[in-house]
């Protein structure tokens, strides 16, 4: 052949190496969840690729198949061809015996180097730019392609799963997402400004649900409204007008013996109707939904969801109430200040940079976030920061006792009847001067 056929028999083969590289990654670049919108919207050229990329192998030992026989082709096409042109060159300068080789580098390189740059590296560059795009694009011809493969393709897979078995090694590949996964790619939306900070704080508090138990969320025992059986007409209008709360438990003696719950407006509307209301009785009580401190946040959403409730009572192993939670309460764990009251009193205080002044009952998932700690120790064993502390020095807390964890120390500042109302906690100098190094 001349050299302008020869010249022309490489570029349709680099061509058609640089395609089967194109769409190898392409195909294998292609998010599922992309392809799964596209094929939604009633593309069909998705789900194909869906197809292919469920069953990969065949179009794997395909591309093979023709990057290597392309490959393979270059080389004994290429080097013959333009080593007659180098070694003419050659002559204009220099005669001996090492022309011959020396045209025949100069040929391979070149040959080697247009099939790198054309063949390979620009393909593949390309394809990782819009995977989902080009793999849509090339799904019908390289469905041919492999069709065409078929028996080779079946030949070789059938040899290489011998020697996977052989060695054992699993080639199921594992779909599966995780919230690492998924926490992954809500940060790199936030970094690329798709997502606000708000929103990646929001979706990541809906996922904690699925880890946070009730009692992270609930109004403790201690901080409970309730009325009793026989409570007085002045105490119960005392407590409407003192608390601003929607539901109050009624109880028959003490908190521990609950009979139901009131909603505050049905006391009002007999208030104004000049109704008495120095008795609670059936037309104002109603039942009230008793779940275990055991149950999850996502849990609980279930239980309110089929029972229709918004309210629930809190109940330890022992059939002690240790709170009530409403389905308010699991809003404001997800939207935290966005549905908080102004006037609530917030349970962390930044004083500065380096120090909070922290309430005892701040559960542990709201202290991580504040302080930016990852993980906390055992913390299967206790649920707010005072639980943190009493499980790290082991005894009942006073006041001035100090852990330490994470370049972060913990001070007990107040303790009522055993019970610590606030720490105040700071970081220690050392992490304190890594920030500022690292700010500079």
């Amino acid at each position: 052949m001349s050299l302008f056929q020869n010249i022309l028999v490489i570029i349709i083969l680099i061509v058609g190496a640089g395609f089967l590289a194109l769409t190898e990654i392409a195909l294998a670049g292609a998010r599922k969840v992309k392809l799964k919108i596209l094929a939604e919207s009633g593309d069909d050229r998705a789900q194909k690729v869906l197809d292919i990329q469920e069953h990969s192998a065949d179009f794997f030992a395909a591309s093979q198949i023709g990057l290597n026989a392309v490959a393979i082709l270059g080389g004994i096409i290429g080097e013959p061809a333009f080593r007659p042109m180098f070694l003419n060159l050659l002559d204009n300068f220099y005669h001996g015996p090492w022309s011959e080789n020396i045209s025949f580098g100069l040929s391979f390189t070149l040959v080697t180097s247009l099939f790198i740059l054309f063949a390979d590296l620009m393909p593949k560059r390309l394809a990782m730019i819009a995977p989902e795009k080009i793999a849509v694009a090339v799904v019908n011809p390289i469905q041919i392609y492999i069709k065409i493969c078929k028996p080779l393709s079946w030949l070789i897979n059938a040899i290489a799963n011998l020697l996977f078995r052989l060695f054992k090694v699993n080639t199921i590949r594992d779909d599966n997402i995780t919230f690492d996964d998924i926490s992954a790619v809500m940060e790199a939306g936030a970094q690329a400004g798709v997502l606000q900070k708000q929103e990646h704080h929001f979706i990541e508090n809906v996922f904690e649900l699925e880890e946070r138990t009730v009692p992270s969320s609930m109004t403790t025992r201690e901080n409970i409204v309730f009325f009793t059986l026989t409570e007085s007409e002045d105490s119960i209008r005392q407590k409407l007008a003192e608390y601003p709360f929607s539901k109050f438990l009624v109880c028959n003696e003490t908190i521990d013996q609950v009979i139901g719950y009131v909603d505050a407006k049905d006391i009002l509307v007999r208030i104004l109707n000049n109704q008495s209301i120095n008795q609670l009785n059936e037309s104002t009580i109603r039942t009230v939904l008793t779940v275990p401190d055991t149950l999850t946040l996502s849990e609980l959403l279930d239980r309110f969801r089929s029972t229709k409730e918004k309210f629930a009572v809190v109940i330890n192993e022992y059939a002690w109430v240790v709170g009530v939670i409403t389905i308010s309460d699991i809003m404001i764990t997800v939207m935290g200040d966005w549905v908080t009251p102004i006037e609530e009193e917030q349970q962390i205080i930044k004083r500065d940079n380096n120090s909070w002044l922290i309430d005892g009952s701040t559960p542990i998932e709201d202290l991580k976030h504040a302080l930016d700690i990852d993980d906390m120790p055992d913390d299967g064993h206790y649920e707010t920061v005072a639980g943190f502390i009493m499980y790290k020095l082991r005894k009942v807390p006073r006041p001035a006792d100090v852990v330490e964890f994470e370049n972060f120390k913990f001070e007990v500042v107040d303790v009522d009847h055993y019970k610590i109302d606030q720490l105040l906690v700071t970081r220690t100098l050392e992490l304190t001067e890594t920030l500022i190094s690292s700010e500079d």
